[in-house]
């Protein structure tokens, strides 16, 4: 009986583990999903054998044959998807829920700019400038959903988890509208109520700025121990938006302000890629005329810019930026940014950076040194001014012209004045090279034109000095007209954009350092400098021998077409004013002849001639050196 006893328990015992183990490794509702649509895929191949019953036996045993290895196919697939989904569960951990979601979009707007944000990310997919248009006559697009990355990187599950592929939610289901603004709040939910990240986004009208604050609540313990920053990976691919994507990548690259320092920017004309060595307070991803700009209300650690030429021909540039932002490791804690989207205006990204040193207009490529310093200081002021009166920007680059030239007249007159002494003396100075008509004599011909010059109290190089007080303005102005965005499609003339070339006639091929158009103010400026050249090397003679001369005749010639090539693809503006330029030039040159009484001066100096000359220590050492080399020469 006992032994009876012992057996029923027995076989008890093993019905309840075997019951138990069957209840435990019973399939889950997405197993039996995924069995029923293995089930469904046989079903389905036996309904296309019977349907092809009618034919012949080779045909049918073929696909018999097909049909069970698709089902053992299947059946494997159906194992492996199982083993992924437990993979990415236990990699991606409480942001598994965030893997699979709806993308769709929100808008926040006001009257300049308008921004779509997508739940994919809970990133701005796009965003468009309302004031603007391309040089198509479209609607400008900074940048699109499929060319722009923007998201965290977070360590976390032994791994790295980038939020920028993960769904968020709208919290409130959109836009919040408030006396002064409009907010929109993006949360990564995990499907703890106590563990999210959340994207809080607001615009106030008139503006081009954007704030954005970084939200991260109770991940302390999902991320790894040893996280005190959180990595923001921001890439950008821009779209093409004016006339010419050479001159587009020549102003395009990623600039960046070091912390407490000054803006810096990576290289225009290559790719590069720069880890910094310090924080920064913002990054841009500038274009020629637009900028995407990322602020830190304090600063980014351990930055790494990326900038290169774009393969793609509707493309410009691929911009990438990684920086960081501190994670204090606490409950509730948030990091404060914000976005500038708009043009590149000098007068208006001051504006921004006043009060708090960003210095957002440093990115706009003035020149260095002394020509930066003639934009900021006289150039842009009288720009200014003159755009103030709300007239057509072709009579403001006419009397913007004027004004200079009439600034710079003074020292243009010593130098007309200059020249007059030089062509005074000319038939004396032809008379010296008579009498040194032999190569050997070279010297001695030079020594006495030197002679000459001392006597009759001319300094040649004093021609030289005026010039050389102007070329900071010329060369302030090649930097002004193309990075001026007040010319952008900017009518005047036959011009349809004065911020880029003025094209009359496309050839369809490229001429090799000319282009593949003909821009006719940079044609009309050529001319006017040939003639210009022509007119001056008649009217003030060359002061200098003959060798000298033929060198003026070539440069005369060459000069005007090498400005040719280099204008005919930049700004019609530039070509423009230095058409004006020389037109006012030319006509100073006759006013100035008109002032100068050559006899008056010729009288002045034959005077001179007579008076004893007084030798400098540094003329007399001059004159040593010369006697030694003749010394030598001889021996």
């Amino acid at each position: 009986m006992g032994s009876d006893k012992n057996t029923y328990i027995g076989l008890f015992l093993i019905a309840a583990v075997l019951m138990g183990w069957m209840w435990w490794s019973r399939p889950s509702e997405k197993e039996l999903a995924r069995q029923k649509a293995v089930n469904d895929s046989i079903a389905m191949v036996h309904q296309k054998q019977q349907e092809k019953a009618k034919m012949d036996a080779s045909a049918v045993k073929a696909v018999t044959k097909d049909t069970a290895a698709s089902a053992h196919d299947t059946a494997n697939h159906s194992g492996d998807s199982l083993a992924e989904v437990h993979k990415q569960q236990s990699s991606l951990g409480i942001f598994y829920s965030s893997v699979k979601g709806t993308s769709s979009t929100s808008t926040i707007e006001n009257e300049l700019l308008k921004a779509n944000i997508s739940t994919k990310g809970g990133k701005i997919e796009s965003v468009e400038l309302k004031s603007f248009k391309t040089s198509a006559g479209g609607p400008l697009i900074l940048f699109t959903h499929d060319s722009n990355n923007f998201g965290l990187t977070l360590n976390a599950y032994s791994g790295s988890i980038s939020t920028d592929s993960l769904y968020f939610s709208v919290v409130g289901g959109g836009p919040v509208t408030t006396k002064d603004s409009t907010i929109l709040t993006m949360q990564l939910n995990t499907g703890n109520p106590n563990k999210y990240i959340q994207y809080i986004y607001s615009i106030k009208p008139g503006t081009y700025l954007m704030q954005c604050s970084i939200r991260v609540v109770g991940m302390q313990d999902v991320l790894a121990s040893n996280t005190q920053d959180i990595r923001l990976d921001w890439s950008m691919h821009t779209p093409s938006q004016e006339a010419s994507i050479p001159n587009q990548q020549r102003a395009s690259t990623v600039y960046f302000k070091v912390y407490q320092d000054e803006v810096d920017h990576l290289n225009t004309m290559k790719d590069e890629k720069k880890i910094l060595p310090s924080a920064i307070q913002w990054v841009s991803f500038k274009q020629q005329f637009f900028s995407s700009i990322l602020i830190a209300n304090t600063k980014f650690g351990t930055p790494v810019v990326d900038v290169a030429n774009s393969r793609n021909p509707k493309l410009v540039k691929n911009y990438a930026a990684e920086v960081y932002i501190p994670y204090n490791r606490t409950q509730d804690e948030s990091f404060g940014m914000q976005f500038y989207f708009g043009p590149n205006n000098y007068k208006l990204l001051k504006k921004y950076s006043s009060g708090n040193d960003l210095d957002l207009n440093g990115q706009i490529s003035l020149g260095w040194g002394v020509f930066g310093w003639v934009n900021r200081f006289l150039v842009i002021p009288v720009f200014d001014f003159l755009n103030g009166f709300n007239m057509n920007y072709g009579l403001v680059i006419l009397i913007l012209t004027l004004v200079i030239k009439a600034i710079l007249f003074p020292i243009a007159f010593k130098t007309y004045k200059s020249s007059a002494k030089m062509r005074v003396l000319k038939p004396e100075i032809d008379e010296i090279g008579k009498k040194f008509p032999k190569t050997e004599d070279a010297m001695k011909k030079q020594q006495a034109v030197m002679a000459l010059y001392k006597k009759a109290g001319v300094n040649p190089m004093a021609g030289c000095l005026p010039m050389l007080l102007q070329l900071p303005i010329l060369y302030a102005l090649i930097s002004f007209f193309p990075a001026s965005i007040e010319l952008r499609q900017q009518h005047f003339l036959w011009a349809h954009d004065l911020s880029t070339y003025d094209s009359i006639y496309n050839f369809g091929f490229n001429v090799p350092f000319y282009g593949d158009h003909i821009s006719l103010f940079a044609l009309l400026m050529t001319l006017s400098q040939y003639l210009y050249l022509s007119a001056n090397q008649q009217l003030m003679g060359t002061g200098g021998t003959d060798q000298m001369a033929k060198t003026m005749k070539w440069m005369m010639y060459l000069t005007p077409v090498m400005i040719l090539g280099f204008l005919n693809s930049y700004s019609a503006g530039l070509s423009y004013y230095y058409f004006l330029a020389n037109l006012i030039t030319f006509g100073q040159t006759f006013l100035a002849r008109r002032f100068i009484n050559e006899k008056e001066l010729h009288r002045k100096m034959q005077e001179n001639k007579a008076k004893p000359v007084k030798v400098s220590k540094f003329q007399k050492k001059l004159d040593d050196m010369v006697k030694q080399q003749q010394a030598l020469k001889k021996r």
